[in-house]
């Protein structure tokens, strides 16, 4: 049984003052929206600007597979940088060449990060940190059948 979702099915939208008290308040940055056949990923507030993105949809069907991987995120070579930013502990956002493929990153929490695999894209794979990486993984899993 497929189900459809429409709308937003992990939200990462939480006010965030201007001058956070913590990390942990400006640490969410990517929204994954699941609706009408395409995964949508909407990178918010600065990381904008830092990863040179504000939004990437991709059809369902050219998507592959999503995990939770918290270490391909803790790993210190992410590749060659191709428009975007990485600080070392503090964040990765943007376009990256590794191993020959192109990978978008947006990471500030590699406990957060999940991985989501591609085909017949620009990007092989897609590097984000959500708020809850399991049910976010739970939910594209079963939006392309796995």
């Amino acid at each position: 049984m497929r189900l459809s979702y429409k709308g937003v099915i992990m939200a990462a939208a939480k006010h965030v003052p201007p001058f956070p008290s913590s990390r942990e308040e400006a640490s969410t940055v990517a929204e994954v929206e699941l609706a009408e056949g395409t995964l949508s990923i909407h990178v918010l507030g600065m990381d904008q600007l830092w990863a040179l993105r504000s939004r990437l949809e991709i059809p369902l069907s050219h998507v592959a597979g999503a995990e939770a991987d918290p270490e391909v995120a803790h790993e210190w070579w992410q590749g060659i940088r191709r428009g975007g930013t990485h600080v070392p502990g503090v964040i990765t956002a943007g376009t990256f060449h590794q191993e020959g493929e192109r990978v978008f990153w947006d990471v500030h929490d590699p406990q957060k990060a999940i991985v989501i695999r591609l085909r017949d894209e620009r990007y092989a794979r897609l590097v984000v940190e959500v708020e809850d990486p399991p049910t976010t993984v739970a939910a594209i899993q079963e939006a392309i059948g796995q």
